[in-house]
């Protein structure tokens, strides 16, 4: 397929979604269900990419040492550790693992 057909069907699909998106009721977007669901459709898709840049390379699975410093984020967060800790902690897991060979 030409590049620039792949470009213009993906331009002419974000139109049609912001499109959709607008003509939706506005009795719609203020149902209890759709604004619980709305809040919680960031978390679910940051989860999905986190785990999907932690435990893929390429077209396979993998478990390095990503995955360990996805295990001393959480470790933090449950811990209730502040966000710069709980990111340092992740990096400098992730770093050391590697450095030992993992």
């Amino acid at each position: 397929m030409n590049i620039w057909i792949a470009i213009g069907v993906t331009a002419l699909g974000c139109y049609a979604v912001k499109l959709a998106g607008l003509l939706v009721p506005a009795g719609v977007l203020e149902r209890p269900l759709v604004r619980h669901l709305a809040a919680l459709l960031p978390v679910a898709l940051l989860a999905a990419l986190t785990a999907q840049q932690t435990f893929s390379d390429g077209q396979s699975l993998v478990l390095d040492a990503r995955a360990a410093g996805l295990a001393a984020a959480a470790v933090a967060l449950v811990l209730r550790a502040p966000f710069l800790l709980v990111v340092g902690s992740a990096v400098v897991v992730t770093a050391g693992v590697r450095a030992l060979g993992g």
